[in-house]
């Protein structure tokens, strides 16, 4: 039976209570006193805040405080390189424009230039030719340095008072504790741990570099908050020109923001070199760093695969020598809460996303006063980038020869860093991932066969789940030997009855209203379970067919191919254990059969034979198997979804030439057909009409082959996309119908294998004709916008072709 208490394992890492100027660790289990002020258990970094309709005189002190920098608020003796004086722009900008890599790109573009007029006869002939070329060159230098300025200036951060600094510390405190009005909540040991790692750097001129994950805009203020309230230097951080509205925009930028343009800067030469340039002058200085390690912000709750561009950069600064080293700290914001969620799945099914701006800004000030919860971060113990580097070069010096030949090239090894440093990262944030209360019974309410459930058993549920999360190395969210119950009902104060509603007239009953936004919280959790749901996954291909064990047995090679698999079509969704399928196929097993899940016949050398569920699974009602099953079916149907509206590519009977469709209409098409399909009941989870998930199987099937994506150069060209010839389904001659049989459909047969059934949904062939008669309908819409005069000569200029390959099992589980 689990424990009464949600996290009150004695191996929880204690939290950090700071309250004015005094700073005290309290041990996991710690319970505040009954008469503390709100009743609630947890303290935090920014609570007891003023509030000026409640007692304007300790409101009225309290600013005081902050204008004079009265204790801690002065933000004097910072751990880091001095920030926030008068001058620090000035001074940026001008080591930027210094730096020898900057000057030499203005010298080699200002001379190309010249050799293209040259060339061209614009220069003079003759004695002439060399004067007018060495003025013309100095006038081209002179004009790409204003441009590098005005970049420069339009891009760095501007930390040039400390006044400011302190009204914007108080007025982000104020504004963020009225949304999640239970705080930020960090750990002491991870902290401490922190500041003595930044005054080891501080002492060696090291930069650290921050690399969280992202999930809200509130992202970039809790760690700042933080780092102020530590005594920390405030990092940098990397932001979109998005962002850089008015108003907001100088701000963000006076707070520590540097701004980047968000895309087709790859091409522009002078940009990329005063951006590196930028990087390097501040890694140099050892001024602390952060950018989010995936890009932008996740719309589904888990994290996305990792964006290699300032990563990049990074990277080179170090590589080049230019940088000595770096300190990397991955970090994790988990919220009880994300204020965005809504706005994400207006996104998800398909609607274009806003621009910010003020207004809208502005508008959103009601969630102010929301009771959203709690913000839990946590630091992964740094590590030198350097060290790093090193390590990965001696290890690929140590592979074979002929190994070694292919990653002998700079290029090479460096996308080779680029991915490993990436994916350690992601692995690393979720190694020290807190999962919320909210994002238990998120989980809870989606893995559950019925409508419903009673309190009682909500609660029970939520313990099971804290245990099997703890039993995977993961982290609950603490609060200090609060009851399960009383924990349960402020998650469900803070999702609120938009996302969780109770049943009226009758026994207390909870059922999830908007699954889809709620799926956004169970995906926070999902990480921890991914090689035990696609186990079972791969075995509900026999458990779905019923009658006794023996028919729901699956050998030991059936399991490994369809785990293999799977593993394969989600390689970009999840991070899998690094040790490879075999290894973490056979852990995953064991771990099964430890628990009483599976039974395993094994030969007499302990290899297994055969996998089945156990008798005490049975008796139990399949509450472990069913459970890693609902966590992954959704992203098997957005998988299968994507694969049946490839089906609809196809070429009418009677077209003739070749035809490239546009990619966003393509992708456009498969959701509208998911909600066809979903409404009509021949898809089980709407959350799989989700654009995210959607897109990122159908660029996983472009990375195999199955179609082909052409892109230009141009932005204002659209993407677009054909089936590769290997793949192509074929049509009935006598009706031109699309059949379904043929390589295609036999990879989305094997997706639909792991599918769940219902008691409204069966395959068989009247799913398959009418699935396939959809898919075909909308398919043949985009073959009549594509067929508009001088739609494709356009495109196939910029083709690109692709060889295609098959999914092969060689992935890792």
């Amino acid at each position: 039976m689990a424990s009464s208490h949600l996290g009150s394992s004695p191996a929880q890492v204690p939290d950090l209570e700071i309250l004015g100027d005094n700073v005290t660790i309290h041990p996991a289990g710690y319970s505040a006193p009954l008469n503390h002020k709100d009743g609630a258990s947890e303290r935090n970094l920014v609570e007891n805040m003023a509030r000026f309709r409640e007692n304007p005189f300790d409101w009225l002190k309290e600013v005081s405080l902050y204008v004079s920098g009265a204790g801690w608020r002065a933000y004097d003796d910072v751990i880091g390189q001095p920030i926030f004086y008068s001058g620090f722009s000035e001074n940026m900008k001008a080591a930027v424009m210094g730096t020898p890599m900057l000057r030499r790109k203005i010298e080699e573009l200002a001379e190309k230039r010249v050799q293209l007029e040259c060339e061209l006869g614009l220069l003079g002939q003759g004695v002439e030719r060399p004067k007018r070329s060495s003025d013309r060159r100095e006038e081209i230098e002179t004009s790409l340095k204003e441009v590098a300025l005005e970049m420069t200036d339009h891009m760095i951060c501007k930390m040039e008072s400390k006044r400011f600094i302190r009204g914007a510390y108080y007025l982000c405190t104020q504004l963020l504790t009225r949304a999640y009005h239970q705080g930020i909540h960090v750990s002491s040991e991870e902290v401490l741990r922190l500041r003595s790692v930044a005054a080891k750097a501080s002492k060696e001129k090291t930069s650290i570099i921050f690399l969280p994950c992202h999930r809200s805009h509130v992202d970039y203020v809790s760690l700042q908050l933080i780092c102020y309230r530590l005594g920390i230097a405030l990092p940098t951080v990397v932001a979109g020109d998005n962002l850089n509205f008015p108003g907001v925009g100088y701000f963000l930028q006076h707070a520590g923001a540097m701004w980047i343009r968000r895309s087709g800067f790859q091409d522009d030469a002078l940009y990329t070199t005063v951006l590196q340039s930028y990087i390097d002058t501040l890694l140099q200085n050892g001024f602390n760093f952060e950018c989010f390690i995936e890009g932008g912000r996740s719309r589904t709750g888990k994290l996305l695969p990792p964006k290699f561009g300032i990563l990049g950069f990074l990277l080179e600064s170090v590589m080049s020598g230019r940088v000595n080293d770096a300190i990397i700290c991955p970090v994790s914001t988990q919220y009880d809460k994300v204020i965005e969620t809504q706005s994400y799945v207006s996104e998800l099914l398909g609607q274009p996303k806003p621009k910010e701006n003020l207004a809208d800004f502005l508008s959103s000030s009601s969630v102010l006063s929301l009771k959203l919860g709690r913000v839990d971060v946590r630091f992964h113990e740094p590590w030198s980038l350097r060290r790093f580097i090193d390590d990965q070069h001696n290890r690929a010096s140590t592979l074979p020869e002929q190994i070694d030949l292919k990653i002998s090239k700079d290029s090479d090894m460096r996308i080779r860093l680029l991915r490993t440093m990436g994916y350690r990262v992601l692995s690393e944030i979720n190694a020290v991932s807190v999962v919320m209360p909210t994002a238990l019974i998120g989980t809870v309410l989606l893995t559950l066969r019925g409508r419903g459930v009673g309190k009682a058993e909500l609660v029970r549920r939520v313990e099971w789940l804290g245990d099997r999360v703890r039993g995977k190395g993961g982290r609950v969210a603490h609060f200090y030997g609060t009851p399960t119950s009383q924990v349960v009902d402020r998650g469900l104060e803070v999702l609120g009855p938009g996302l969780v509603g109770r049943v009226q007239g009758i026994l207390e009953t909870y059922y999830a209203v908007d699954r889809f936004q709620l799926s956004f919280y169970r995906n926070m959790t999902i990480h921890l379970f991914i090689s035990e749901a696609l186990v079972s996954a791969a075995m509900y291909t026999r458990v779905k067919q019923g009658g006794g064990p023996d028919n729901q047995r699956i050998s030991f090679g059936a399991l490994y191919e369809q785990v293999s698999f799977l593993s394969q079509l989600f390689r970009g969704e999840f991070i899998y254990p690094t040790e490879g399928l075999t290894v973490n196929l056979e852990n995953t097993l064991r771990g099964l059969e430890a628990g009483d899940v599976i039974k395993v016949s094994r030969d007499s050398g302990g290899a297994a034979i055969s996998i089945e569920l156990s008798d005490t699974e049975r008796q139990r009602g399949r509450e472990d198997f069913d459970f890693y099953c609902f966590l992954i079916w959704p992203f098997i149907e957005a998988s299968w979804l994507a694969a049946v509206s490839l089906m609809g590519l196809t070429p009418p009977i009677d077209q003739k030439n070749e035809v490239w469709l546009n990619l966003k209409q393509a992708q456009d098409s498969a959701q509208l057909l998911g909600k066809t399909l979903y409404h009509q009941g021949d898809l089980s989870y709407f959350e799989a009409v989700n654009k995210s998930t959607l897109n990122n199987a159908l660029q996983r099937f472009e990375e195999e082959g199955i179609v082909m994506v052409s892109k230009s150069r141009d932005t204002r060209t659209p993407a677009t996309t054909k089936l590769s010839t290997e793949w192509m389904p074929t049509r009935s001659t006598q009706t031109g119908e699309i059949m379904p049989q043929g390589r295609l459909w036999d990879f989305t047969e094997m997706i639909a294998k792991s599918r769940r059934e219902g008691k409204n949904r069966r395959d068989g062939a009247t799913v398959s004709t009418r699935v396939i008669a959809l898919a075909d309908k909308i398919g043949q819409q985009l073959y009549t916008t594509a067929a508009a005069p001088a739609a494709n000569p356009q495109y196939e200029m910029n083709r690109r072709r692709r060889k295609p390959k098959e999914i092969k099992a060689v992935s890792r589980l």
